[in-house]
């Protein structure tokens, strides 16, 4: 085997090693964040709502509405949304919620 066709599958196994890593990065879930928050008693909260992967409109406002009811569900209001921009790209945004 040459080393041009040995190239794809070495790149198919680097991608299938590094995916898995790189989701978990993303894994921790907001209504997991909500429940912790709310077992600490913590009277604010903010988190990252990453908007770099799948679709940056829908994707992140459903993201968005996802985070918005867990953190309702214990009872935190929205504080603020801050867009975070690098290089003229949606990255995502930071996500503060606060118990009244």
């Amino acid at each position: 085997m040459s080393h041009f066709t040995m190239r794809p599958a070495l790149l198919a196994v680097l991608l299938c090693l590094a995916l898995p890593a790189q989701a978990a990065l993303f894994e921790k879930k907001p209504e997991k964040v909500a429940a912790e928050a709310a077992a600490a008693n913590m009277a604010a909260v903010t988190l990252w709502v990453d908007a770099s992967w799948g679709f940056r409109n829908q994707g992140a406002a459903n993201d968005l509405t996802r985070a918005h009811n867990a953190f309702a569900a214990f009872g935190y209001k929205v504080a603020s949304v801050e867009p975070y921009i690098e290089n003229g790209d949606l990255q995502g945004f930071f996500v503060t919620y606060q118990k009244p």
